[in-house]
């Protein structure tokens, strides 16, 4: 034991006491107290006793159960130098132990035991053979680290210090920290060790990432990034020099994990009869990641709990006449180590919780866009185009944020539960006070929140109303310019964001008067609590009590900010999750039996006494006693009139209408609408739809459809792109283009719906002998159509009327008089003999071509073109479509000048920077009267007062600030949108064909929606932030010039960074 004193009953905080036998009390009786430093060690040694059998539990295990891969380590790889070193370190602790013990006492056991718990760490590190042996050694080392810290905090906070020995035992305890998160995170990249039961027998290409090779401390540092800031200063960086990303940040792997879990949440419901739960899926999907982000969430509340009690250590060792610069290191150190696992616990917190965010929201859009696909007739009616594009754009871009509101829900009052401890360990019973205008702050935040809430949805009602206008004045353009209607329609546009501008004022006044709500509640409370302790005489005002008090309220601050707005993000996010969960229990398309083709049989389609309704609990039937069979390589015609149900028999194959019963369809399916259907890109694109490039069967599909000519006269040959819409293109190139696309994806069975409508009689007649006739002869081919010389040519007519198929047979067979299909006919002979003598003879001509099977001249002209080249050269000339144009390097402060200067905001931004200043002063002269009083000794009530005053001025200052930091950002968002209509509707009509809507749109609102909200509090922050920063450095290059040495390198370093940084950024975000 040691001698009597305080250090006696402490014992040795971190290298333990020298024996398990605690001290007496002064009655003689033994200390046995939870509350004993010494009961307290030996409970740290307990916990690490039973880890240390589960350790051993779980070699012996492996051993018996014969999974120990024979070389006593995780994947069998040589360890690490940082693991290599970390062991050394616990080697050395161990080694300080057993010196102690034979230095020490005569008891001994405990520095043994405890050398060598820190010998079995140390082998921890290498040997983890299996799954459960990692799982207890992560744990292990994790409960060590926080128990120690938690210890060595208690101790920090009774006044004494720790020796360098101890602290550098505590420094091995936080690399040991640094090691368990390591192996979560490669256990959350998914890799596969050698404990698994097979191996690949052919080496498989593995698509790595940065990320995803980065050792331990390169991740924690982010250094794995540093390849590509050094490539990104060296030149303009296209989307081809930005890494891979990790297999597991794929959409396509993240929505196969939420599609499994989704289909297994499902099934189970629907046995056990629960309720739907989008939230639970996607927490037992994401569960690992969650958990990840979440350890760190708790480090970071960890260490700014811990904070607070090094700064009263702090204070009061700088205050003690006697001083062991010993201790004082240790206190530097440890300061330096919780600042640093605070920042770092920060950004990977931040950086695992977007990372999450997008696997997310990467998982529910691509859900949103599968059931979109499936969805039956009835559920599109419950779901319009436009509600199903804001389940993607809104609700599951919001959600991907989610994660990290969702560990600041329950770290933000865990956070203020340690504030509000620091409080009662500090002041005691003068803390009680405090607590009464902190509740009511937090009260009168919720109001708030509730307010700015309802004028945002106000806001982003007027908004909608602005863009769904904007919209259709952007796709009408050319009707308003022919028609001289530009004012009129600018006047209708700037009404509607007049509206809007009510409520983005409103909304920015009311935050500025957050800003003051923000800052005067920590002097508010601060103010309470420092009369009354100084009524209740609880605890000593001195420094040490003053500045802990101080930096709790700071502490503080950030949760009682944030709760309400939490609680508004909670609610928004159960808004989304419950759209989005209503959307994905839609009803879908009932599947026929599977599409396996059978063995030895011919049938394509099968149809059986099948009813078809749009409405599956209605009555009337769309279609009725549909009986249908039809073979492999069959060319089966649609006819009848309009109205007969034509179309609705090619929907009720694609099983897009509900059927009662009977359906089969084999194979895969095509479908060649009525409207021709054309995406935005090039020609090569649109026949492609995302298929692999077969240059043979690209040559057959653009020649059977009469594409090659319209190509050879592109200027850009296929790579020729198709503007908005198909506004350079003519009905017939997009219906033959359209044709293309379905002759490339070589299916089973073609569902054709008219789709010469759009081409004239010659090309017609060129398109079904090339098309149907020849390139589709071995496929089965179901087409509807009203050109009757063509079904002469097929195997089969179906004749529909009233919704049913009133006759089928081969041409000849159905020429009956008085049948439907007579009547068919002789309708449209005579509407033929009414045509003029020229386009009658070009009708008769290509019946009885297709009749007698012989091609006329022209036909076989077509079909005997020369062979074209298929473009792969670059553009010789503009596109339709031009590029945007992007800024690359520094931008210098000219944007900044220039948003100034077009919002005429110099007032607001020099009243900005003056109030910025000013309330510096007085933050810095708070500080400093407290400082100052403390020397000279004056009354608590001139302490609290003079206190109170200065910081109240401060407020003043900080609403000022706000204030003109939302003037500035009103006065540029009405400049800027006069701007950006004088652009629009000034503009010739060439730029509406040559620029897509979409991107107009996007600057019309997101960009907008950003010059709105987050450039003025961005330029406040900046000068906030310059101003702070500034005068911190000469207040302690005043106080203490040393600073300086370490101050100028690290702004120099900064600098370059940024430079570094931004012309990165820039460029991503641009691409």
């Amino acid at each position: 034991m040691r001698g009597a004193g305080t250090a006696d009953k402490l014992g040795d905080p971190a290298m333990g006491s020298p024996s398990w036998t605690c001290g007496r009390e002064e009655d003689g009786a033994l200390s046995l107290t939870l509350a004993s430093p010494c009961v307290q060690r030996g409970l740290i040694d307990c916990v690490n006793g039973v880890l240390l059998v589960a350790y051993a539990s779980a070699l012996l295990a492996a051993c018996v159960g014969g999974r120990w891969d024979g070389r006593g380590r995780s994947g069998g790889a040589r360890p690490r130098w940082a693991v290599a070193a970390v062991s050394a370190c616990c080697v050395a602790v161990a080694a300080a132990y057993a010196v102690a013990a034979f230095r020490g006492s005569a008891d001994a056991a405990a520095p043994i035991v405890r050398g060598l718990l820190w010998v079995a760490v140390a082998a921890s590190l290498h040997v983890q053979p299996t799954r459960p042996a990692r799982a207890v050694a992560v744990l292990w080392w994790t409960l060590f680290s926080l128990l120690i810290t938690a210890y060595n905090a208690e101790v920090l906070a009774t006044g004494q210090g720790l020796d360098v020995a101890e602290a550098a035992a505590w420094a091995v305890n936080f690399l040991l920290l640094l090691c368990a998160l390591g192996s979560l995170l490669r256990r959350s990249r998914g890799r596969q060790g050698d404990d698994d039961l097979s191996e690949p027998l052919i080496d498989k290409a593995v698509r790595d990432s940065e990320l995803y090779r980065a050792g331990l401390f390169s991740q924690l540092a982010f250094s794995w990034l540093n390849p590509l800031l050094r490539l990104g200063r060296s030149k303009a960086l296209d989307l081809a020099d930005i890494p891979l990303i990790a297999d597991e940040d794929c959409a396509q792997q993240a929505s196969r994990r939420f599609s499994k879990a989704w289909s297994r949440h499902r099934q189970d419901k629907a046995q056990s009869g629960r309720s739907n739960s989008l939230a639970l899926v996607l927490c037992k999907c994401f569960l690992r990641e969650i958990m990840i982000a979440g350890f760190y969430a708790f480090m970071r509340t960890l260490a700014i709990a811990v904070s607070p009690i090094l700064l009263f250590a702090f204070v009061r060792y700088s205050y003690q006449e006697e001083r062991d610069h010993r201790v004082g290191l240790s206190l530097v150190g440890c300061l330096l180590v919780i600042k640093l696992v605070e920042s770092l616990s920060q950004r990977h917190w931040f950086f695992d919780s977007r990372r999450t965010g997008m696997r997310i929201r990467s998982a529910l859009m691509a859900a949103i866009f599968q059931k979109q696909l499936k969805l039956s007739s009835q559920g599109r009616k419950n779901h319009s185009t436009g509600e199903i594009v804001n389940y993607i754009a809104v609700d599951a871009y919001r959600l991907g944020d989610a994660l990290s509101w969702f560990h600041m829900a329950w770290s933000s009052p865990l956070q203020l539960a340690f504030a509000v401890g620091t409080l009662f360990w500090a002041l005691r019973l003068g803390a009680v006070p405090g607590l009464v205008p902190l509740i009511i702050f937090g009260f009168l935040n919720m109001p708030f929140a509730k307010l700015l809430q309802g004028y945002q949805a106000k806001f982003m009602v007027a908004q909608d109303d602005r863009l769904r206008s904007t919209s259709e004045v952007l796709n009408s353009m050319k009707i308003i310019k022919l028609q001289s209607w530009e004012e009129k329609f600018r006047a209708m546009v700037e009404s509607l964001r007049d509206a809007e501008f009510i409520w983005l004022r409103e909304t920015q006044m009311k935050k500025a008067y957050g800003a003051v709500m923000y800052w005067m509640s920590p002097t508010v409370v601060s103010a309470v609590m420092y009369t009354a302790t100084a009524i209740l005489g609880s605890a000593p005002l001195n420094a040490s009590t003053l500045f802990t008090v101080l930096a709790t309220l700071r502490v503080m601050a950030e949760p009682v900010r944030f709760l309400p707005e939490i609680l508004t993000m909670m609610i928004q996010y159960k808004v989304s999750l419950d759209r989005i969960e209503k959307f994905l229990i839609e009803d879908e398309i009932k599947e026929g039996l599977e599409r396996a083709l059978p063995h030895n049989s011919d049938i394509r389609v099968h149809v059986q006494d099948a009813n078809f309704s749009w409405n599956a609990s209605a009555s009337d039937l769309t279609l009725r006693n549909v009986n249908l069979s039809i073979n492999q390589g069959e060319k089966v015609a649609i006819c009848g009139a309009v109205g007969s149900g034509k179309s609705s028999l090619l929907y009720a194959l694609l099983r897009e209408i509900p059927r009662t019963s009977g359906s089969v369809v084999f194979g895969s399916l095509a479908y060649v609408s009525q409207n021709s259907w054309i995406q935005s890109g090039t020609v090569r694109d649109n026949i492609l739809f995302g298929k692999p490039f077969d240059k043979e069967l690209y040559e057959k599909a653009i020649k059977s459809c009469a594409l090659d000519k319209d190509i050879e006269n592109f200027n850009h040959g296929d790579l020729t792109e198709i503007g908005q819409r198909g506004l350079n293109m003519s009905g017939g190139q997009k219906q033959r283009i359209q044709l293309a696309r379905a002759v490339y994806s070589d299916a089973d069975i073609y569902l054709l719906d008219d789709p010469f409508s759009a081409v004239d009689a010659h090309t017609a007649a060129v398109l079904f002998y090339d098309c149907v006739m020849t390139a589709l002869s071995k496929k089965t081919v179901v087409l509807v159509t009203h050109q009757v010389e063509f079904l002469t040519e097929t195997n089969r007519i179906l004749v529909m009327e009233g919704g049913q198929v009133k006759q089928q047979g081969k041409y000849a067979d159905l020429l009956e008089s008085g049948t439907a299909f007579e009547k068919l006919v002789s309708a449209h002979q005579s509407s033929i003999t009414a045509l003029d003598t020229t386009s009658q003879e070009n009708q008769v001509q290509g019946q009885q071509v297709l009749n007698d099977g012989i091609m006329p001249s022209a036909l076989l002209a077509m079909r005997q073109a020369s062979e074209i080249e298929i473009s792969t050269r670059g553009p010789s000339v503009a596109q339709l479509t031009e590029e945007e144009e992007k800024g690359i390097g520094n931008l210098g402060w000219k944007p900044y000048k220039d948003y100034v200067e077009v919002s005429k905001g110099i007032l607001p931004l020099c009243g900005m920077v003056t109030a910025q200043v000013l309330f510096t002063v007085f933050q810095i002269m708070s500080t400093y009267w407290l400082a100052v009083a403390i020397q000279i000794n004056v009354s608590n009530a001139l302490l609290v007062g003079a206190y109170s005053a200065i910081s109240i001025f401060s407020c003043c200052f900080a609403y000022l600030r706000s204030f003109f930091a939302a003037n500035l950002g009103l006065k540029a968002s009405k400049a800027f949108f006069t701007g950006l209509m004088d652009s629009v509707f000034k503009a010739p009509m060439s730029f509406f064909d040559s620029t897509p809507i979409g991107r107009i749109l996007t600057r019309a609102s997101s960009d907008l929606s950003i010059l709105d909200f987050d450039i003025p509090y961005s330029m406040a922050f900046v000068v906030t932030g310059s101003i702070e920063v500034v005068t911190t450095v000469l207040v302690m290059g005043t106080v203490t010039w040393q600073v300086l040495v370490v101050a100028i390198p690290v702004a120099v370093s900064m600098v370059y960074v940024q430079e570094v940084l931004r012309g990165l950024s820039q460029r991503a975000s641009q691409n």
